[in-house]
């Protein structure tokens, strides 16, 4: 998988990148959040952070289940990675809000390729005022990689 797109470095330049991260509950129908790079990084292969809406229908999900699917495209490829989640302490991020920390463990990575074609993206957006946006996912990054509560 190309965890590169997923390091929390040149926010600013993977700025339309987006992730589906699919949840749900026992009887509900899937859940899908669309996250950013501002919203999650990997600490290596197994581990990544995921930083959410405290009162989000995904955090909800996630902090009942503990189970995620992230999908992704890269490299010509889809991306499945199923994932056991942990919600840790939220994060508190100032003038920026709190957000709600989940540690996402990596549990399977299936890959989606045909030899007749290549993804050549997934779902991206263009933001409207990059200026406000990138300096606090650069803030939420740096705060997914501490241990801690806050930044």
């Amino acid at each position: 998988m190309a965890l590169s797109l997923l390091d929390g470095s040149d926010l600013d330049g993977r700025a339309g990148l987006t992730f589906l991260l699919i949840s749900g509950t026992a009887g509900s129908w899937p859940h899908v959040a669309m996250l950013s790079v501002g919203e999650i990084v990997a600490l290596d292969a197994r581990t990544l952070r995921a930083a959410l809406w405290t009162t989000s229908t995904t955090s909800a999900n996630l902090t009942q289940t503990g189970r995620a699917v992230l999908a992704l495209v890269a490299d010509g490829r889809g991306y499945y990675v199923r994932l056991n989640v942990v919600r840790e302490a939220d994060l508190e991020l100032g003038s920026d809000g709190n957000l709600a920390r989940f540690r996402l463990n990596v549990h399977e990575v299936l890959e989606d390729v045909a030899d007749y074609a290549e993804l050549t993206s997934g779902i991206t957006f263009r933001l409207q005022h990059p200026a406000d946006v990138v300096p606090r996912w650069e803030r939420t990054v740096a705060a997914l990689r501490l241990g801690g509560g806050g930044a």
